[in-house]
């Protein structure tokens, strides 16, 4: 219970040290992520980023507009003052206009169309239309437009547009007209302006205002570059576009104004949507969470079943040093007791003293055995263990080892059985070890078979290897625990097996030890029918092989 206390414990700090942090960490990201699907935060921060280039989009265009519009005037106020040759001069001068016009209370109404373009009869019905429809609202508005021209002129901008719209084709075509003040003879405040060419915004000027813009953002995101487009207010069919502009409907659209009245500009992402950028930011998000979820989930099982681990060897490294301490306790009283009744003279009889000596040895020798296998052991854990691999007749080792462990084995009541082959060659080993591995088996042999008293030692020759096998007819071991025996410390779960003392290190010396010559060691076993352990040595093994297995143990 001591030990599932502090197993419960570590556990219980592990759950609120990474776990709650872990489980709070994952819940908020995940409710995050709920929300950001649900509120469209991914679409709302596109669309102010959008709308803020469409700002500065359409303030370029009007800076350039009016960049174009105070060319114009300059070129009216340098050539004094307003007449029909000076329309004409700066007509000449300025290709992306089609007509100029200035309007006096004294001077009248002056319209030029630009010269070249006059012989078309459609251009020369645009202008003259142009011209009709200014003289019946110059006049009207003359007072209003100057005194509004004059309060612009003051704060910095001295140019208003308005819209003309003329049909082409069947469809209406916006022509953009600007209105700003001159001078005309005697002094006189003139009206006067131009109309854009229709033709030079939509093929020049408005493509490559659009381009730059693009091409500003690219610099900045090249994975997924916008894509511009300009309308008219009535018409969603786009009269310029950016390079790349794809079919689809626009993310973010303005009206202009300023120069462009009448003008809708409109953005969006090429080959995709917001809304599909959203989706694969919040899939690509909750895959990613999901994926660290797993690796927390992974991580904290490994982590759990280290811990499981570490408690259970704690505890088997406890009920190891309580085993050895009882095993070294019992045969140490046994020498004690018997060699104080030698020592006092209480035996008259030679053959009852012979029997006292031969306890007293054969303790002695149960107690080196034990203790040679814990250093064995100690030395394993610190990589120091050393093989002195020699040719050896294993035939005589075997007999030389059994005969020294026969009295006793006779001695607890069990019938012995010996099968040697005589094909067995002789090998490259460790007679100290290989013994003391035959030892380990026979007295586990001994020690768990409390009712069918049988053990038999068989020594072949089989295909290219030597078998050597220690048989029991004891408890046997349950198949689910057979692979498990071989590791240290480990004991089956058996109440009979935790009854009889034991260190639990034998058998993973044994097999210690037949991975340093090359070999393997297996075991068959059916419980309440005994079992039977294998080791397997195969004669060409090198002796290189085996130091191998035994430095990386």
């Amino acid at each position: 219970m001591r030990y599932w206390n502090e197993k419960s414990r570590l556990l219980l700090t592990l759950e609120l040290a990474v776990i709650l942090p872990a489980a709070a960490l994952v819940f908020l990201s995940a409710w995050q992520l709920k929300s950001i699907q649900r509120d469209r935060s991914v679409q709302a921060a596109f669309q102010r980023d959008f709308t803020q280039m469409l700002k500065i989009s359409e303030k370029q265009m009007n800076q350039r507009a009016y960049d174009l519009t105070d060319d114009i005037r300059k070129q009216l106020n340098a050539s004094g003052p307003t007449c029909t040759q000076t329309l004409d001069s700066v007509l000449a001068n300025s290709p992306y206009i089609v007509g100029l016009y200035a309007y006096g209370p004294m001077s009248g109404l002056i319209f030029r169309g630009q010269p070249s373009r006059m012989k078309d009869p459609r251009f020369w019905h645009e202008a003259n239309e142009f011209e009709e429809s200014a003289k019946k609202w110059a006049p009207a508005e003359y007072k209003d437009q100057v005194e509004m021209l004059e309060e612009m002129e003051k704060k910095g901008n001295p140019y208003h547009f308005y819209l003309n719209t003329v049909m082409r084709d069947g469809k209406e075509v916006n022509e953009p007209f600007s209105m700003f003040l001159t001078k005309g003879p005697n002094g006189e405040k003139v009206l006067a302006g131009f109309v854009f060419d229709p033709d030079y915004l939509y093929k020049q000027f408005f493509p490559q205002m659009l381009d730059e813009a693009v091409s500003h953002h690219e610099e900045k995101d090249e994975k997924n570059p916008v894509v511009m487009m300009l309308r008219t207010r009535n018409d969603y069919t786009p009269v310029a576009t950016s390079s790349g502009w794809d079919k689809g409907e626009p993310e973010v659209e303005r009206d202009l104004g300023g120069a462009f009245p009448g003008f809708v500009l409109a953005i969006k992402m090429r080959g995709t949507t917001l809304a599909a950028i959203e989706n694969h930011f919040v899939k690509t998000s909750f895959l990613t969470l999901a994926a660290i979820t797993l690796l927390l989930v992974v991580g904290l099982v490994f982590t759990h079943r280290s811990v499981a681990k570490e408690m259970a060897l704690a505890r088997l490294k406890s009920d190891f040093v309580s085993n050895v301490s009882h095993e070294l306790r019992t045969p140490l009283a046994l020498i004690r007791l018997y060699s104080e009744t030698l020592e006092m003279g209480r035996l008259k009889e030679p053959a009852k003293q012979q029997e006292y000596y031969e306890i007293i040895r054969k303790e002695s020798e149960r107690l080196s055995s034990l203790i040679n296998n814990i250093l064995d052991f100690s030395r394993i854990e610190a990589g120091r263990k050393e093989y002195d691999f020699r040719e050896t007749d294993v035939r005589e080792l075997v007999r030389t080892t059994l005969d020294a462990y026969r009295y006793q084995i006779e001695q607890s009541g069990f019938t012995f059985e010996e099968s040697i082959d005589e094909n067995v060659p002789a090998m490259k080993v460790d007679r100290e070890a290989i013994s003391r591995s035959l030892l380990n088996l026979v007295n586990n042999a001994l020690k768990y078979s409390p009712d069918h008293k049988y053990i038999g030692v068989n020594l072949k020759h089989r295909n290219g290897s030597v078998e050597l096998q220690v048989v029991d007819h004891g408890m046997g071991i349950p198949r689910e625990e057979q692979g498990k025996i071989f590791e240290k410390f480990y004991r089956v779960g058996d109440p009979m097996v935790h009854n009889t003392r034991g260190s639990g290190l034998g058998l993973s010396l044994v097999r210690h030890i037949v991975q340093a010559h090359g070999g393997t060691v297996t075991v068959e076993s059916t419980p309440g029918e005994g079992s039977k352990f294998t080791i397997t040595l195969p004669v060409d093994s090198a002796r290189e092989k085996g130091l191998a297995v035994a430095e990386g143990a």
